[in-house]
């Protein structure tokens, strides 16, 4: 039968390599999970239609926007609907009148007014 004494074990028990490796160890999971937080975060706030830094220039603009400019603006806000065809439909036709698409995947009309107040006949929003 074989016996394990401490001479056979490496790295050696109680070493100071053990104790750098564990330090190291922690430090890049430590690392790993702030970048992951961080990475969170940014998404969270991109599909709100916010930057976290203040310099930074937001990926998505909302008014002003030329006719050529409009089908990329809504296949932002249009990305996370079910009703993809229909949503880009009315989405294109509001940007095409009011020159405006409001930041984010949904809400957040108030920005556009002139696409927050287009209604249809029976009183219900226009634009998506």
């Amino acid at each position: 039968m074989l016996e394990l004494t401490a001479d056979c074990l490496w790295p050696p028990v109680g070493s100071s390599e053990m104790k750098m490796s564990d330090g190291v160890l922690v430090f890049l999971l430590f690392s790993l999970f702030a970048a992951m937080a961080a990475s969170a975060m940014e998404v969270a706030a991109e599909d709100l239609g916010v930057s976290l830094a203040g310099t930074k220039q937001q990926k998505h603009k909302h008014s002003g926007f030329s006719q050529a400019e409009c089908p990329g603006a809504c296949q932002f806000r249009c990305s996370k609907t079910a009703y993809k065809k229909p949503c880009l439909f009315f989405c294109q036709k509001c940007c095409y009148k009011c020159k405006c698409v409001p930041p984010g995947t949904y809400a957040h009309k108030e920005a556009c007014p002139c696409y927050n107040n287009w209604k249809t006949k029976r009183g219900g929003p226009k634009c998506p």
